[in-house]
């Protein structure tokens, strides 16, 4: 069963992986054979993250590229860079996503949610088909996109990023639809609370963690390892029946009553 995950060969490209979800992505990538491209705004950041890659998994299997995903320009530059360093890209993970608005919808300014929508769908939308062409042409590749829960349900407080969320869900779908029948999967991992700092805010606050994991049939917080696997998954052999998808790991908060 271990051939189903084996990612030899594979070369990855995982956006906002210097920490959380995608670190721990990337880790799990490099750890079954992937090449994996650590990438997020801060250079720093990313080096830390690829030297312990490369101290564990050998010395050339990650390297940092810094990329601010809103700038399309510096997304071009992302995977040319990746390309030079390590070929066609098999897999990619879009992972990085902002949220600078928590709030009611009707009071969000006009730039927080233009700026939401450019770096959560767009910068996706951009870099997709920046390296679908090259899936297309080896008629093999995987693209996955980190949504959340929060793209399936209505929201009082987290309303535009709930938005971009369930459009990245349809993103996926789209081209899944197109690129298909040329062997390029794509979709997306809908997680729920997950112990990260983009969502510290969410479980720093005892009330909230507690109303959060008391929906949960499991009663607890989500670890970025336990959404890693379904990368893992998603980017293999073993998931190669699979796309279009939007896979929920929330716990089991939607079998509470």
């Amino acid at each position: 069963m271990s051939t189903l995950f084996n990612l030899s060969g594979k070369k990855a490209i995982i956006t906002g992986s210097s920490r959380g979800i995608g670190k721990a992505t990337a880790i799990r990538l490099a750890e079954h054979g992937a090449k994996v491209v650590i990438s997020s705004r801060k250079i720093d950041a990313c080096q830390e993250v690829a030297s312990e890659i490369n101290n564990t998994y050998g010395s050339d299997t990650a390297i940092a590229l810094a990329c601010n995903i809103s700038d399309k320009e510096q997304l071009q530059k992302l995977h040319q860079d990746s390309v030079a360093w390590c070929g066609d890209i098999d897999i990619l993970v879009c992972n990085a996503a902002i949220n600078p608005y928590f709030g009611p919808s009707l009071n969000i300014p006009d730039s927080a949610f233009e700026k939401i929508m450019r770096s959560n769908v767009q910068s996706n939308f951009w870099l997709s088909n920046m390296i679908i062409p090259n899936m297309v042409k080896n008629k093999n590749g995987s693209v996955i996109i980190i949504s959340s829960i929060a793209g399936l349900h209505g929201s009082s407080l987290l309303g535009a990023y709930a938005i971009s969320k369930a459009a990245d869900s349809q993103l996926a779908r789209n081209i899944s639809v197109e690129h298909g029948s040329n062997g390029v999967r794509a979709n997306c991992i809908s997680p729920g609370l997950i112990k990260t700092d983009f969502a510290r805010a969410l479980w720093e606050d005892e009330a909230i963690l507690k109303s959060q994991t008391n929906k949960s049939a499991l009663k607890r917080i989500g670890m970025p390892d336990e959404i890693a696997g379904a990368v893992v998954f998603l980017a293999s052999q073993a998931g190669s029946f699979t796309t279009g998808q939007n896979i929920v790991i929330d716990g089991g908060e939607g079998e509470t009553a």
